[in-house]
């Protein structure tokens, strides 16, 4: 099963860096561009400059970044603890005006091949996979964690945060510009450390976020253990992660939609009658009511929610064995997705010979953002998505599959600059 351990962070020095609100920024993959510029001129030392940084004419952008890291620590603005941890993490986040907590730690995960226990259940795509790469090859260290799933049968988390969290101070205690709080506690006593590292080899593992960050370390991994002959224990062998358990109370899943740009102008009343071959279509005037109603189907249904125009459709699926037909080399699990179905049989079956030539079809988390896009360019369509059940997602990674590129959106996802895992020299 899956192997974990302790390590020494590297962190921000707070005698140097007195708010720590000021050099946090969010995970690479979800920063716009309006808000790269923004973290980079909020603060010379926001750790957007190392994990995401400006492309100018002429520089190496990774090469800065390992030079930032490197001038960084030798200033002391960022310091390396002097003993191994095991870095426990409170977040406190707001969804649908509920505020809610999740719990969990940060140590190293062992990218270990040969046993079985760690599963993923996206597929990834290349571009940002030789990015991160880049990335790691010069800064030598895991700058952002993988975001880790798991059952935690015995009640590990919740057993480090009632005797060994909860009544002492945090070292990192920060109120993000979301009103996110994060907090963080180094827990030291190698009793428990022993406990924690024992406990979780009984657990398998199901990556939720962080499917590049992984595949890149362990491409990292196999061109370090034939350079230097490794024997599986080196630094690269493993890798900064995240971990929380798989509870509804903590942990949040929104869906990704999905932009879709035609060639030209659909006619939208045609595009309906041929999508009631296979789906009930309802058109619903009542923007509310049709989020509403798409929630609502999709506990006992596959729905989908269609936008364009300024007017909506849900659309129920009439019969999972017309998507059997369609998808005949993925087990059942993958094939009882919404977002299989919405690509199977709405994307690939029914408008494919409409889409613009470069297949566009963009990935939106945000509802507003989607439907401005639309209203903005008559060729766009959205459809809207339920989130992914956590259960579908674990049942698709233990049958071997994985899903369709951006599936889940686990929010929120762990901030940036709180820990960095440094390889040895």
């Amino acid at each position: 099963m899956a192997t974990i351990k302790p390590f020494c962070a590297v962190s921000y020095n707070q005698e140097k860096i007195r708010n720590l609100s000021r050099v946090i920024c969010p995970p690479y993959d979800i920063i716009s561009p309006r808000k790269q510029e923004y973290y980079h001129d909020l603060d010379p030392y926001n750790f957007i400059h190392m994990d995401l940084g400006r492309d100018i004419p002429g520089e190496d952008k990774y090469l800065r970044a390992a030079n930032y890291f490197e001038q960084w620590l030798k200033d002391r603005v960022l310091v390396v603890d002097p003993e191994p941890a095991i870095y426990f993490y409170s977040h406190q986040y707001w969804v649908n005006r509920e505020k809610k907590m999740r719990l969990g730690f940060l140590a190293l995960l062992k990218l270990d091949e040969r046993k079985a226990g760690v599963f993923g259940h996206e597929h990834t795509r290349l571009a940002p996979k030789e990015d991160r790469l880049k990335l790691i090859r010069q800064v030598k260290a895991n700058l952002s964690p993988i975001f880790v799933v798991f059952a935690d049968k015995k009640r590990v988390v919740n057993q480090m945060w009632n005797h060994y969290v909860q009544n002492h101070q945090p070292f990192i205690d920060i109120v993000d510009e979301d009103r996110n709080v994060h907090k963080v506690w180094r827990i030291t006593e190698a009793k428990v450390l022993d406990k924690v590292v024992s406990l979780m080899e009984k657990e398998s593992m199901f990556i939720a976020d962080g499917h590049h960050r992984y595949e890149v370390a362990c491409a990292y991994r196999d061109e370090m253990r034939a350079a230097h002959r490794g024997d599986g224990s080196g630094d690269y062998d493993y890798a900064l992660t995240y971990f929380t358990n798989i509870d509804p109370v903590g942990l949040t899943i929104l869906p990704i939609h999905r932009l879709v740009t035609l060639e030209k102008r659909p006619d939208i009343d045609r595009l309906a009658r041929e999508l009631g071959e296979y789906f009930h279509v309802d058109e619903l005037k009542d923007r509310h009511k049709f989020f509403f109603m798409l929630e609502k189907a999709g506990v006992a249904e596959h729905a989908i929610g269609m936008y364009h125009g300024k007017r909506t459709w849900l659309l129920r699926l009439k019969n999972v064995k017309t998507v059997d037909k369609l998808i005949t080399d993925k087990p059942q699990e993958y094939r009882r997705l919404d977002v299989s179905i919405l690509n199977a049989l709405i994307l690939e079956k029914i408008i494919a010979g409409d889409l613009a030539e470069n297949k566009d079809v963009a990935f939106v988390p945000e509802r507003d953002e989607l439907i401005d896009a639309v209203d903005a360019d008559d060729r766009k369509i959205a459809f809207f998505l339920n989130p992914t059940k956590i259960d579908q997602i674990v049942s698709v990674a233990l049958a071997g599959e994985k899903m369709p590129p951006k599936s889940t959106y686990f929010y929120p996802k762990p901030v940036s600059g709180l820990v960095i895992y440094k390889h040895g020299d």
